[in-house]
């Protein structure tokens, strides 16, 4: 019998949980600069995080997705970042992810979201209905692997920007513990 996985909002409980899975999650990855955890707790400082799920079992946390708000040039509102998604390396594989996409998709929605954009795996994403969208680019970024999903048929035209959360890098914290010793 498989253990029930559950997906609900983080509560202050989980910040720790969700950063070791984070940067657990990452740690193999070629394509990261692991500082996944970093941008969630940068994310969660701001008060940036408009919807932060878990998936538990067994009473762990054992995956987390973040969601937080985007500007476009074009001042299309309401739309929103998905990243980092993370399940720990033993439970990846099994649907958490996808459980946890569906999940933060459909809160989204419930809070009137336009849309929703990520950087990420093409063949992963697409399997929930995102796309490339021609006129719509992320600065830096291949557009082959930035993607968009819009929730009301509106195609935004222009560059996203993600917030500025997405810039930390662990520093901030390094340099508080190293000030906190002094």
């Amino acid at each position: 019998m498989r253990p029930e996985i559950v997906i609900r909002g983080e509560t202050s409980a989980d910040v720790s949980a969700i950063a070791e899975v984070t940067a657990a999650a990452f740690s193999t990855l070629p394509i990261s600069n692991h500082t996944e955890q970093f941008i969630i707790a940068a994310l969660r400082a701001a008060k940036a995080l408009a919807v932060s799920l878990v998936a538990e079992m067994d009473g762990r946390v054992i995956g987390h997705i973040a969601f937080s708000p985007v500007t476009i040039s074009d001042n299309t509102p309401n739309w929103y970042g998905l990243g980092p998604v993370s399940v720990l390396p033993g439970h990846q594989r099994q649907g958490i992810g996808t459980a946890l996409i569906k999940e933060g998709l459909s809160r989204l929605k419930d809070i009137n979201a336009q849309g929703c954009c990520l950087v990420g795996h093409p063949d992963y994403y697409r399997k929930f209905g995102f796309k490339n969208l021609p006129g719509l680019v992320l600065e830096g970024v291949p557009p082959e692997v930035f993607f968009a999903l819009s929730f009301d048929g509106h195609t935004p035209q222009g560059t996203v920007a993600f917030h500025e959360g997405f810039k930390a890098d662990g520093q901030q914290e390094r340099e508080g513990d190293t000030l906190q010793r002094s």
